[in-house]
């Protein structure tokens, strides 16, 4: 049974960590860009997280595929971190993505309530 060595398994965790921490700072760089209403911005880094997410999720489907192909592989800390990381940042895009529907609507509530007033 073929063994990944530790050092590319620490590779491995280490991108998937990198691309994560990308992605989670695009997302705090959209959910910046909703409260200013900027929804164009918030839209353009959703999909910069989105991108980011794409690699670290390459990183570790290609990680999957050598496990089911047998090669056994060490787990350290350092992965369990990276997957904690990654599925966080998973999360937090979900709920980012909810926030800029939440935003919009309120923006438009305040035009509204705006043109109301007179």
């Amino acid at each position: 049974m073929p063994v990944m060595d530790v050092t590319e398994s620490q590779m491995v965790a280490f991108t998937i960590i990198s691309y994560a921490g990308m992605s989670r700072a695009a997302v705090h760089e959209a959910m910046d860009a909703m409260r200013a209403g900027d929804f164009d911005l918030a839209k353009e880094k959703l999909q910069e997280a989105d991108d980011q997410m794409v690699e670290a999720h390459k990183a570790q489907t290609d990680l999957l595929h050598a496990f089911a192909n047998g090669t056994e592989i060490e787990i350290q800390i350092i992965m369990v971190h990276a997957q904690d990381h990654l599925m966080t940042t998973m999360t937090l895009k979900e709920t980012a993505e909810e926030m800029l529907k939440t935003y919009e609507m309120l923006y438009e509530l305040k035009a509204e309530v705006a043109a109301l007033k007179g």
